[in-house]
């Protein structure tokens, strides 16, 4: 570090990589994933590599509905649960 301070356009850039990680694109905000991930119908027809599907940008709309359900563990289905790092989890609450 070297004692000079964030731009106030830095600051809002980090508050917005904090918040939104995946609208961010090699260091850039890609416009396109902010505006789906804030709801807005889009076409995703101009990117250069795509994986398109019937029902993409509906997928993106119930990616930001909220849910109170949560993922829990399934220790009974898993292998060694205790001394591995991996997950198996398929119970909603």
């Amino acid at each position: 570090m070297d004692g000079t301070s964030l731009t106030p356009e830095q600051e809002k850039l980090e508050a917005l990589r904090q918040v939104l990680p995946e609208v961010f694109s090699e260091g850039k905000i890609d416009w396109e994933k902010l505006k789906a991930t804030l709801g807005e119908d889009i076409n995703f027809s101009n990117e250069r590599y795509v994986l398109n599907w019937a029902g993409k940008s509906d997928a993106f709309k119930v990616l930001q509905t909220p849910t109170t359900k949560t993922l829990i563990p399934a220790k009974d289905e898993s292998v060694n649960f205790d001394e591995t790092e991996n997950n198996y989890s398929n119970c909603f609450v």
